[in-house]
């Protein structure tokens, strides 16, 4: 299930700069994991699309029009 509305982001809610209003907190990860969770805004800053090095390949990250994300090498 999707925890953000697709249109947000074309809304400019989340441009560069967004910042997570005061007081709110991070999401808790999942199932008890003690892996770090970050939000889709704070690694898109607004774009649809973001770049990935790993281990000298390039992947693209993604945000699709139905607000998935997809990872493509």
């Amino acid at each position: 299930m999707n925890s953000h509305n697709p249109n947000q982001f074309r809304s400019g809610q989340f441009r560069a700069g967004y910042r997570r209003p005061e007081g709110q907190v991070a999401p808790r990860p999942i199932g008890g994991s003690t892996a770090r969770t970050l939000t889709s805004e704070s690694l898109f800053l607004g774009d649809f699309e973001i770049g990935i090095d790993h281990g000298g390949a390039m992947y693209r990250l993604k945000i699709t029009r139905q607000g998935k994300l997809i990872l493509n090498k």
